[in-house]
């Protein structure tokens, strides 16, 4: 896979508000894995228009990402208005 698990700590570490140096299951940490991911595949989207296997996979990943997002809402507001600013996302 294009992601090695180098690059997978690197992004935990930086945008996933790892609670101890293994968390890698957290809400915060699968949001910044799958927004890591989304803008990838955007990116290979922007140059393969007529790649609609990889656009079925983005929409599942957008759909997962949303997901974990309701559910940190609604669990915690205050960490979902955190890695909301942290990823510059937007609802």
């Amino acid at each position: 896979m294009y992601l090695s698990t180098e690059k997978k700590q690197e992004i935990f570490a930086n945008q996933g508000f790892q609670k101890n140096p293994g968390d890698t299951g957290s809400a915060e940490s699968q949001i910044a894995l799958f927004t890591y991911r989304i803008s990838h595949l955007t990116e290979h989207l922007k140059a393969h228009k007529h790649d609609y296997s990889t656009r079925l996979g983005l929409l599942k990943l957008v759909g997962k990402r949303r997901r974990l997002l309701n559910y940190l809402q609604q669990k915690d507001i205050s960490r979902y208005r955190a890695i909301i600013a942290d990823l510059n996302l937007r609802k």
